[in-house]
């Protein structure tokens, strides 16, 4: 078959110039790995490590995965097999009022049906933020111990108040110059549960002054008591993101922090953090660096978790795997695939500016893949009878059809031509608008595969509605045979004999929102909601695919691309993955 990616352009990424720089500089040759995370005198007991880079990908479990997290899937693993590395999955499992087991399994099923794991040398590099939090504590007390932390009673309304603004510096904290083994006291007090929630949190100890107000003395820990999903009540304390990122980063050995623009602000107390901790002793070097790319912003659909998570609570969808949402879920039972995903991300790129992506893009990278990968099937989704007059009764005959056109090893698939057969209502007209080549009083075509029939009548309700419609057949034309070209028709319609056809439910999924910027022009995303995003119908059905299992995709001809969502119970469903051209409007 052919290769859908064969003739496209390297994509653009230019984190894989910063890599081979690093690489040629030899930056990590005499990098440490212990075979496990942990801190400088772990690491320095260990071998050199055999990962030429180390890069992460840290999902938060707080919700399912979305569309946007393939690229950083793809771009994380991605760069860390071509480049002799290993990629760690990692759950930045440090807010537990949000996160539980559900969101972890499904974000470990959908990285494993992209294609990755996260074994590298009879290494499982699966790991958990929640597993360094006596690491993380033991990094705080180094910097309390250092004068870089301190424990600040202040309200959350004064610390804001006291934080300054773009324009004006902050005003640093009373509490900021107590002795050092008050602020040992104190936090280790707020371990022990002694203070209620809110009334202390710990706070790096940089510049109040600074024009970076990332840097004005940011908190690192807070008091919370909350049920952790792993961790139970160990903890009562909990390490803000900004400050267990960098340090998760370092205990296990990453070399090159991918992560997102939002977190570009952020990148100097990342640098800062890990700097005083290697003079602390607590790591060594080569330290990891932090890097940005633009995140994906994808026309009409949105990727916000909290967007998300409202439309599947409050039952604007069937729940997280619904084919309309723009998770990973979602888009598996849509029938998008791994490999469309991966052209997908190629096509795009990598880059430091911000940009826009057309839904289109995302659509014409599965078609392009399913072009290649599915099988075809007939399917009649708007059935009306065809009855041809002169075929004799009970005589029924093969037609052949090929398994895909592009593959001529993949063989060919019967069709029974029968007496009375099903067609598309589009496909026959009582009276015909401009070049339309289809059925009409009087007109010729070809029944795909068949034979070319002229039609001579046709049976209609009082409303108007067509029942059926009749031709007569010319024997010495099938298709495949020496008169086939005898008689030259422009319309070529699909059909299914009504005794060898099978029954199944289609359902015909388009975008969930009906703007390119859902909310951009009332402020409320939930405005712009699709109403006729899906729509739900009785299909006749070739009954080759009798036996078809959930999963199996087959593009129905002149339709799209469909995939089964189940088969049991003598009700076969398919889901709608996309048309064969876009027809968004």
């Amino acid at each position: 078959m052919k290769n859908p990616k064969k003739n496209n352009p390297p994509p653009s990424n230019f984190i894989r110039t910063i890599i081979e720089k690093n690489l040629a500089q030899e930056l990590y040759k005499d990098k440490k790995w212990a075979g496990t995370p942990g801190n400088a005198s772990h690491h320095e007991a260990g071998e050199i490590d055999p990962a030429k880079i180390r890069t992460r990908f840290p999902p938060e479990p707080n919700g399912y995965l979305h569309i946007g997290h393939a690229k950083s899937i793809f771009l994380n693993f991605g760069l860390a097999q071509d480049y002799k590395g290993t990629c760690h999955l990692r759950f930045d499992d440090t807010n537990p009022e949000k996160e539980n087991k559900e969101y972890v399994d499904s974000i470990i099923d959908s990285v494993k049906w992209l294609g990755f794991d996260w074994t590298f040398k009879d290494q499982t590099n699966l790991f958990y933020a929640s597993d360094y939090f006596e690491h993380m504590y033991k990094a705080a007390i180094s910097l309390i111990e250092s004068g870089f932390a301190y424990v600040d009673k202040q309200t959350p309304d004064e610390i804001r108040e006291n934080r300054g603004t773009l324009t004006s510096p902050g005003i640093d904290s009373p509490w900021r110059a107590h002795p050092i083994s008050d602020h040992i006291k104190w936090f280790k007090e707020m371990k022990e549960g002694k203070h209620s929630d809110g009334s202390m949190v710990l706070r790096a100890k940089i510049n109040m002054a600074s024009p970076n107000i990332n840097l004005r003395d940011p908190a690192i820990y807070r008091i919370k008591r909350a049920f952790h999903h792993r961790t139970a009540d160990t903890w009562c304390i909990y390490p803000m993101y900004t400050f267990a990122h960098p340090i998760e980063d370092a205990l296990e050995g990453i070399t090159h922090s991918i992560c997102t623009l939002e977190f570009e602000d952020q990148r100097p107390f990342y640098d800062w953090l890990l700097k005083k901790l290697k003079e602390n002793k607590f790591f060594s070097g080569p330290l990891p660096k932090q890097h940005e790319f633009a995140r994906l912003n994808l026309t009409f659909t949105v990727l916000s978790k909290r967007k998300l998570i409202e439309l599947v609570k409050d039952n604007h969808v069937t729940g997280w795997d619904d084919p309309r949402m723009p998770t990973l879920a979602g888009a598996r039972r849509r029938g998008f695939t791994p490999e469309g995903f991966k052209l997908f991300s190629e096509r795009i790129g990598v880059s430091k500016a911000d940009s826009w992506i057309d839904y289109a893009t995302l659509e014409d990278s599965m078609r392009e893949v399913l072009n290649v990968s599915a099988l075809r099937r007939v399917a009649i989704l708007d059935p009306i009878k065809l009855i041809i007059n002169n075929y004799p009764d009970g005589q029924e005959e093969d037609c052949l059809a090929p398994n895909h056109p592009l593959n001529e090893d993949l063989g060919k698939r019967t069709l029974k031509l029968t007496k009375e057969l099903w067609i598309e209502r589009e496909d026959f007209m009582v009276s015909p608008i401009e070049k339309y080549f289809r059925l009409y009083p009087g007109n010729q075509v070809r029944l795909r595969y068949g034979y070319i029939v002229t039609c001579t009548g046709f049976d209609e309700d009082d409303q108007g509605n067509i029942m059926a419609v009749y031709c007569d057949y010319l024997p010495d034309t099938k298709s495949g045979t020496p008169g086939a070209n005898s008689i030259k028709v422009k319309g070529n319609i699909h059909w299914l004999s009504i005794k060898y056809s099978i029954n199944a439910v289609v359902n015909q999924y388009d975008r969930l929102f009906k703007e390119e910027h859902p909310g951009n022009k009332t402020d409320n995303y939930l405005d712009d909601l699709n109403l006729n995003s899906l729509k739900t119908s009785q299909i006749k059905l070739e009954e080759n695919c009798l036996s078809v299992s959930p999963s199996d995709q087959f593009q129905f001809e002149r339709h799209g691309y469909f995939i089964c969502d189940s088969n049991q119970n003598s009700i076969i469903t398919f889901n709608r993955t996309t048309t064969l051209r876009d027809t968004w409007q």
